[in-house]
């Protein structure tokens, strides 16, 4: 990502004036309707007006990618019930981070958002909280703590007629999100700004006057990438390679070829047949998706169960790949869609195309499945547009050899390869597999695949696909290798070059280029990579065990420290030393930048381990408290439920600073004022090596 030069300015500018909290949004709280019968819908509707340079992330945001999603946690009530997921009324915009190495969604301008909610009896006051962060364009983010809203103008009268479903017609319109729970926001309620609506306006900017309009969502990105559509595309070529695909071309083009009055005839019926396999691809492609719907991204980055199910799904894929069973549709269903083909006509012609769809699923079902889950997790048009992707490569060379008949006699004739290539994508669909368990192992802490166990069990199963390319290792449906072909050991070189690359990961390499696809490194629990630098220093081993929360929050590059203020104060008392407060959250790309290219430096490395206890204090950790360490704010008057809420209430109520990151070096014994003035994204080594010996100068002078 692109680093402004402006928010460096900005940045140093509010440190010298004192750090102020700073507030690139507003809210806007309403209802779609002022009076509704009882068992009718009313949406809630948030309004966000974002200030240049800044945006808010979609609600189905991946948060395992590391930005927070924006969510709707409405408060318990038996006067209604929620309908329907928390959506938007526009196209997110799509792109690649840098830092998280994933794909983020996000609104710039004045998106909206809804939350239908069913009204079950009269009296009801609709209450809750939006949760989630802004970000600036290079990073800076500040969670969303002034989200409370109480709409108290709903007029519901009693029910005239039977309680009727709530209506479809915004759900149609706008693609349904997954919400997620959120902590208990930040806020004063401020009070209605007009009489007429139940509406409530919070923040320095002004409120949004309506959702975003066709002009504005013009502008936004879809949420499909080319690349997307190209793996689509190569998934299709992928397909006709099968055994069960290929032998069949020139038994279909011949029917159009030989069977037909003229020429003109014969494209044009094969110019429908390649159509129908595009349709017909695209038709039950898109229907996974619908089924499952645009919120399924949501669900499986935050729930074992659709995780598990896929994994289950690629492994049964791979193995039918392999050789171990045939994945077959019911030979009656098969044979009765045959017989339509056999009748001729523009029909005919359609149900020769689903036919040969049909009896290619033993060996296409696979590729497929694969695309269509992969496909499901946009909304029902990205889903569209892949599927079509796909039946466009499907169908392309029965068309193009009815085109021009010659194209037959440069096609490489069907032979053993086919069954070398059906293995080698079972080998990748395992692969592939174990991605979907790595998730919720993460997630719940089962402590299954870490980096290890994963990079060990990628590193065989490349291995294993080039000894098959070799010949060496041989599946049920494998011909036996004679002699290695150059386009054999032309892939075979470039499998074992990966295989190769892998093994370092197992002692710590970074593998950067596959970051988004492997465990954190924090899950390895053998690193030469971090472990080396600590033993040299000499001083994480010095730390008491069993500090608070350092089961399941990790500093990076083999750094200890301390995830509780008050324990962190106490051990840098005993020991003497200065303390190096880090505001941080998951979700901070800028707290993973200066992590990165700041702290990694030897030299800022020596001075964290040797001169300073650190305190890393995670403002968006979700993790509930036990209700004895609950308490109420003092900032809003809010209370403070979980790490994050009372880490984020701590930076404000002391620093007067809501955003991430900030660095504090504070005396222990005096920790009133800071050693020196804080700071906050600081790129420069060299100036964050001054910030650390002035502060560690200053902690000396004043014993």
């Amino acid at each position: 990502m692109k680093k402004l030069l402006v928010l460096s300015l900005w940045v140093w500018t509010a440190i010298a004036a004192q750090a102020q909290v700073v507030k690139p949004y507003a809210l806007k709280f309403s209802l779609s309707k002022n009076e509704v019968k009882v068992g009718e819908t009313v949406d809630v509707i948030v309004e966000v007006d974002v200030n240049s340079g800044w945006h808010i992330f979609s609600p189905d945001q991946d948060p395992d990618v590391g930005p927070l999603p924006t969510v709707i946690k409405l408060k318990k009530s038996d006067a209604y019930e929620t309908v329907g997921k928390f959506r938007t009324t526009s196209k997110p915009i799509e792109k690649m981070d840098e830092i998280f190495d994933g794909k983020v969604r996000f609104f710039e301008g004045k998106p909206a958002f809804r939350q239908t909610v069913k009204i079950l009896k009269e009296g009801a006051k609709i209450e809750g909280n939006i949760g989630g962060q802004v970000c600036q364009d290079d990073g800076l983010c500040i969670p969303i703590n002034d989200g409370d809203f109480n709409l108290t103008k709903l007029k519901v009268i009693a029910a005239a007629t039977p309680v009727t479903e709530a209506p479809k017609t915004e759900e149609a319109k706008t693609p349904a999100v997954t919400s997620t729970p959120a902590d208990t926001a930040n806020s004063t309620v401020v009070a209605p700004t007009t009489e007429d609506t139940d509406t409530i306006a919070t923040g320095s900017a002004p409120a949004t006057e309506a959702a975003v309009t066709p002009e504005e969502a013009k502008d936004q990105k879809s949420g499909v990438g080319f690349g997307d559509v190209v793996l689509a595309f190569l998934a299709g070529l992928a397909a006709v390679a099968m055994p069960c695909v290929y032998p069949m071309i020139p038994m279909t083009v011949a029917m159009f070829t030989k069977r037909v009055d003229s020429r003109m005839e014969g494209m044009t019926k094969a110019l429908f047949y390649g159509v129908s396999i595009i349709l017909i691809f695209a038709f039950f492609g898109t229907l996974i998706s619908a089924v499952f719907g645009s919120g399924f991204v949501n669900f499986i980055s935050t729930h074992w169960i659709p995780n598990v199910f896929i994994f289950l799904i690629f492994v049964l894929f791979s193995l039918s790949f392999l050789g171990a069973f045939e994945l077959n549709l019911p030979s009656a269903f098969v044979n009765k869609v045959d017989a339509q083909a056999d009748k001729g006509g523009w029909g005919g012609i359609f149900f020769m195309a689903f036919a040969q769809a049909l009896v290619s699923f033993s060996c296409t079902a696979p590729i497929v499945g694969t695309a269509a889950i992969l496909a499901a997790k946009g909304s029902i048009w990205d889903s569209a547009l892949l599927n079509i992707s796909f039946g466009t490569a499907f169908a392309l060379p029965f068309v193009i050899a009815a085109f021009i008949p010659s194209f037959l006699k440069t096609m490489p004739k069907s032979g053993g390869w086919l069954n070398t290539l059906k293995v080698q994508l079972g080998f990748l669909e395992l692969a592939i597999a174990l991605k979907f368990l790595s998730v919720p192992d993460q997630t719940y802490h089962w402590g299954l695949l870490n980096r290890e166990v994963y990079l060990s069990l990628w590193i065989v199963i490349f291995a294993l696909m080039g000894f098959n390319l070799l010949g060496k290792v041989l599946m049920s449906h494998d011909s036996p290798v004679d002699r290695v072909s150059i386009p054999r050991t032309l892939f075979a070189i470039v499998i074992f070059s990966f295989v190769v690359y892998l093994i370092p990961g197992l002692f710590g390499a970074p593998l950067k280029p596959l970051s988004g696809l492997l465990p954190p490194e924090t899950s390895q629990e053998f690193n030469l990579h971090h472990n080396a630098p600590t033993a040299q220093q000499g001083t994480g081993s010095t730390l008491p065990a069993g500090r608070k929360y350092a089961d399941f929050l990790k500093l990076p590059h083999g750094l200890e420290g301390f995830f509780d203020y008050k324990e962190g104060i106490a051990y840098a008392k005993q020991v003497g030393k200065p303390v190096f407060i880090d505001f941080t959250g998951h979700g901070c790309v800028n707290c993973r930048k200066m992590e990165e290219t700041v702290w990694s430096q030897p030299e800022v490395l020596k001075r964290l381990r040797e001169d300073y206890i650190i305190i890393s204090l995670y403002v968006d950790d979700k993790t509930e408290l036990p209700e004895s360490e609950h308490y109420v704010s003092k900032v809003d008057g809010k209370p403070k439920t979980a790490i994050g809420d009372q880490n984020l209430d701590f930076e404000i109520s002391k620093y007067n600073f809501n955003a991430q990151p900030l660095y504090v070096l504070i005396d222990p014994d005096n920790d009133a004022t800071p050693l020196v003035k804080a700071v906050a994204y600081e790129p420069n080594v060299e100036k964050f090596i001054s910030y650390l010996d002035e502060g560690k100068a200053k902690f000396s002078q004043q014993k």
